[in-house]
């Protein structure tokens, strides 16, 4: 299992935010492409970058903090927020973003993301988020009343390289991961889960990683890693222990 820190852009700054909302934001440095380098210097075998702005307004607002970040690292970077056509994966992609993380889409227009798993196979990641158990979309402003498992399962042979999984009472909080939600979504489907949301110290990452044989092969940390409480080259060494030091499972 790999572990993924999260850099999360809102006006060039690099924020949390708390249950995603807008109002709980905590600033953790100016300067995005810093952080994502400090993580890769610890090991991050990738970074997960959210445009919180592209999430709240529909449409990317930081792709110059991203492109600084891409001429940084060379881990695979991963992006989402605001991504809602074709043409705009596109750009990211000829960038060098690794893989594109589609979510409210997923759910207002499958069509288009089976489309771009098609025209660009292999790089894209369904983010589903789940406030209890149910589908969350607008930067999580709404809760809709599809069940998250049965939009995962509309993408099974879709060629979704992963589903990246949050729970949305869990994000941002530190409270620990819903271990028995996560694993219950992982074995309902054939598709690599990435867990996310509630990562507070490396006795989380250790009880995700009892997960693996059930499909889940990454989780995303964020706060926990700005605030101190997890320390990212103890988490990569905790989740890579007994595992092929290249091992990437996208």
């Amino acid at each position: 299992m790999i572990v993924i820190p999260a850099v999360d852009i809102r006006q060039g700054k690099c924020v949390r935010l708390s249950q995603g909302r807008a109002d709980a934001q905590t600033v953790y440095s100016d300067d995005p492409a810093a952080m994502a380098a400090k993580w890769e210097g610890m090991g991050a075998a990738r970074i997960h970058v959210v445009d919180l702005d592209g999430a709240f307004e529909k449409t990317p607002k930081n792709l110059g903090a991203i492109k600084k970040i891409l001429e940084t690292v060379k881990k695979p970077v991963q992006v989402g927020g605001g991504i809602r056509d074709l043409a705009t994966m596109e750009t990211y992609l000829d960038l060098g973003v690794s893989n594109i993380i589609i979510g409210t889409e997923a759910i207002r227009n499958p069509e288009m993301v089976k489309n771009a798993c098609k025209r660009f196979p292999g790089k894209i990641i369904v983010g589903i988020d789940a406030k209890e158990g149910m589908v969350a979309v607008e930067g999580w402003t709404e809760t809709t009343s599809v069940r998250a498992v049965d939009l995962a399962r509309s993408f099974e042979d879709a060629g979704v390289a992963a589903i990246n999984f949050t729970d949305i009472h869990r994000d941002g909080m530190q409270t620990g991961p819903n271990i028995e939600q996560t694993r219950a979504f992982a074995q309902a489907i054939s598709i690599p889960v990435v867990a996310s949301g509630g990562v507070s110290t490396i006795k989380d990452i250790k009880a995700v990683k009892t997960l693996a044989k059930d499909g889940v092969v990454g989780v995303i940390t964020g706060r926990a890693l700005y605030v101190g409480t997890l320390d990212l080259a103890e988490a990569v060494s905790a989740a890579m222990e007994g595992v092929d030091p290249d091992y990437n499972p996208f």
